[in-house]
């Protein structure tokens, strides 16, 4: 008897929790993605089960969240989240073929992400108040993104003993709980170190091991950091749309510009793939022509 798509949701679930180790936020996309293509046999009135489902279903799918969403990067993401899926059933002997194996994706544009300059990120830094009793978190919260980089997830997860401040290093975990050392800046440090002091005067609820809290002693939700950020950034009078991940495109920015290797930007950024950290080297063409004008033999 084939699954149903209840039962056939939670086993993908564990699978991606236990033998993938995906993070609780890459297992909710996945979930979702495979979810639209059930809302859609639902209101299509067909009865069909996930081992049933055929390359024309998924096509007949395709055209009908088109439809619904036209931006062709949420449709990349969707389909790749189905695929995998698919997969899965293969490998578990629910289906005799990937029926989403010869799905292409849409096109999608080149789109550089959103930086800022240093200039901006000194700026966001000036506008928090000290006074207030969050000021010196929320300094080295700014500090520790842009100085190491880090994803959000990274960053509310960072615990006060992945912090070395002798060797300067950071331990972080990353996606699929992958550990990475970071190098930290003294400057980082210095505002983490103030920042500890006020945090020792906070009743800690159940993370006494989380470095950023809230007022309430429990740890910051990734939400939470996105709030700050929006509010420093309209503080400072930057018009730019940003988000906790535009410190990490920043940091990743301003190392390649400064003529950082790329493999050590990559090792630090914890990219799986080279090619996801040469995105950088697109982002200042000018960089990129003076570079050539300096070095090539021929200029």
């Amino acid at each position: 008897m084939s699954l149903t798509w209840h039962q056939s949701f939670r086993s993908f679930e564990i699978y991606l929790r236990l033998e993938k180790s995906l993070s609780e936020n890459s297992i909710e996309a996945y979930l979702n993605d495979v979810s639209k293509l059930e809302r859609f046999f639902v209101e299509s009135g067909k009865d069909i089960s996930p081992s049933s489902v055929s390359y024309h279903d998924l096509k007949e799918f395709i055209g009908w969240y088109g439809a619904e969403s036209s931006n062709t990067r949420t449709q990349s993401r969707v389909l790749s989240g189905i695929r995998a899926f698919f997969k899965y059933l293969l490998i578990e002997g629910e289906t005799d073929e990937n029926p989403a194996s010869l799905l292409e994706s849409p096109k999608i544009g080149f789109k550089l992400p959103q930086i800022l300059s240093v200039a901006e990120i000194d700026r966001i830094v000036e506008v928090i108040d000290l006074s207030k009793p969050e000021g010196h978190r929320n300094k080295a919260i700014i500090e520790t993104l842009y100085g190491c980089g880090l994803r959000v997830s990274e960053l509310v997860n960072l615990h006060l003993t992945d912090i070395h401040d002798g060797e300067g290093f950071v331990i972080v975990t990353g996606k699929g709980n992958k550990q990475r050392l970071v190098p930290i800046s003294g400057k980082a440090l210095k505002e983490i170190d103030i920042y500890k002091v006020d945090r020792n005067h906070l009743t800690i609820i159940h993370d006494e091991n989380i470095l950023f809290l809230n007022r309430r002693g429990r740890r910051l939700t990734r939400a939470m950091i996105f709030t700050i950020i929006k509010d420093l950034a309209a503080k400072a009078g930057i018009r730019k749309k940003i988000s906790p991940h535009t410190f990490r495109h920043s940091f990743a920015t301003h190392m390649v510009e400064a003529g950082a290797d790329l493999r050590a930007v990559q090792e630090m950024l914890g990219h799986e793939s080279i090619l996801t950290t040469e995105i950088y080297t697109h982002i200042d063409r000018s960089f990129l022509r003076d570079t050539l004008i300096m070095f090539h033999p021929r200029s």
